[in-house]
Order: C-alpha cells, then structure tokens, then sequence
C-alpha cells in the first residue's frame, strides 16, 4: 500500500503563487527520501490548493511546516481540513517542534560562530520569531528552542525577539554587542522574513552577523522525512 503525507504551509497571501511552488518543490524532495510515498504540498494562501491537493491523496497525515502549533495548527487547519470533506486526518507535530529542528538551529548558530572566529562565551545568539497577540503558542515555541541551545552551546546569552509582541525584534538586537548572530525562526524567505526583520535590523544598527532562515535550510527535507516516517511506524 503506498503511504502518503502532505505538507501544509502557511504561504503568503499577498504572493501566493510564489510560495505555492516552494512547498510543492519541499514535497518533491521529501518525497525523494521516501521511497514508496505519495507527498503531496500546499499553502494555506493560495485559494484552493489545500483542497485540490488533499482531494489528489486517498489518506494522507498531514506534517505542519510551521514553526510552532498555534492558532493556524490548532483552528484553521482542522477547519479547513472538514470544510474539504476530510475531516480526521492525522496532523503530525509541526516542524518547529521537532527535535530536529531545535538541533539545527544549534549547529548552526556554533557553525556560525566558529566562522566568525568568536568564541562561545563571547557570542549572543538571537533568534527572530513571530509570536503572537492572540495565543502563546509561537512564543513559548521560541522560548523553548532558546533554552535548548543555551543549555548546550555554551553562548554568553540566547534571547528572542518577536515581530508580534514583546520584547521586539529591534530592541533585542539595539541591546545586542558586536559579536552577536541573528537566526530566523522561520520557514521561508516570505514576508515578514523578506520586510520586518530587514526593517528591525536597519532601525537597530545591528552589525552582527545574520543567518537565513531556518527552514530553508538543505537538511530539512530530511528531517521532515524522517518526522513523517517515525510518526506513521509509531
């Protein structure tokens, strides 16, 4: 019997053509590391390409490319899922919530570091997120995966900065020193990847050394895949 997963991304509504691509390009190359699987991808933004790609899958589990499992987790993507007629599909654990995840983001923060020639005590790592006014979700996410690479990098500090609530993006990076490293804990090259943190980093002055975001990094597909494959074994 063939297996059969999609990836379901939030997209950008102002663009979505754009995104709608990248996902369905991440689907091909999940896919590439599942031998026997259909893998499907859609964007919450794009009319329509929820529901055209779940119709083309007979029972997927669904893998949340997001960085954390709030509101569009927990309400919208269910809803939508029932409004398309397939209601009770499993929904796996978003990406920023997987162990894979939180270990990236630390290699790559020590990598970076090690680059630049700083040493850990001497290096401040921020990490970007999104947060939110309506539900906790994002920020304790954040919140997490700033504790996991404090406890092992060895950084003199780890601190976020949220676009949606506070403590802001550029306050946190106006109080960081020289040898610091900025991480986005985002999913795509997209909006506010593409507009507020350009913008908060202008108005800080920041001079430190800044990272693309972490889920275009080449070895997601691989963890999304083995996510998708432990989740369907277990």
């Amino acid at each position: 019997m063939t297996r059969e997963a999609l990836i379901v991304a939030h997209g950008q509504p102002s663009d979505p053509d754009g995104p709608e691509a990248e996902i369905e390009a991440l689907a091909a190359r999940v896919a590439a590391l599942l031998p026997g699987w259909r893998v499907g991808g859609a964007t919450l933004a794009a009319p329509g390409a929820l529901e055209a790609a779940v119709a083309e899958l007979e029972d997927p589990v669904v893998f949340p490319f997001f960085m954390s499992d709030g509101w569009f987790i927990r309400s919208n993507l269910p809803a939508r899922l029932a409004k398309a007629g397939r209601d009770g599909l499993r929904i796996l654990t978003p990406f920023g919530l997987l162990p894979g995840a939180n270990a990236l983001a630390l290699r790559l923060a020590r990598e970076e570091a090690a680059e630049a020639g700083w040493a850990a005590p001497d290096t401040t790592l921020i990490l970007a997120a999104h947060g939110s006014g309506r539900s906790p979700q994002p920020a304790e996410t954040a919140r997490e995966t700033a504790g996991y690479i404090a406890e092992r990098a060895g950084f003199a500090e780890v601190r976020v900065g949220f676009i949606e609530q506070d403590p802001r993006i550029a306050q946190v990076l106006i109080e960081a020193g020289r040898s610091s490293i900025l991480l986005p804990l985002f999913v795509a090259r997209w909006g506010h990847v593409l507009d507020d943190i350009p913008a908060a980093v202008e108005e800080a002055g920041f001079r430190g050394r800044i990272l693309p975001p972490l889920g275009t990094h080449r070895d997601v597909p691989a963890i999304i895949a083995e996510a998708i494959s432990k989740a369907v074994a277990a």
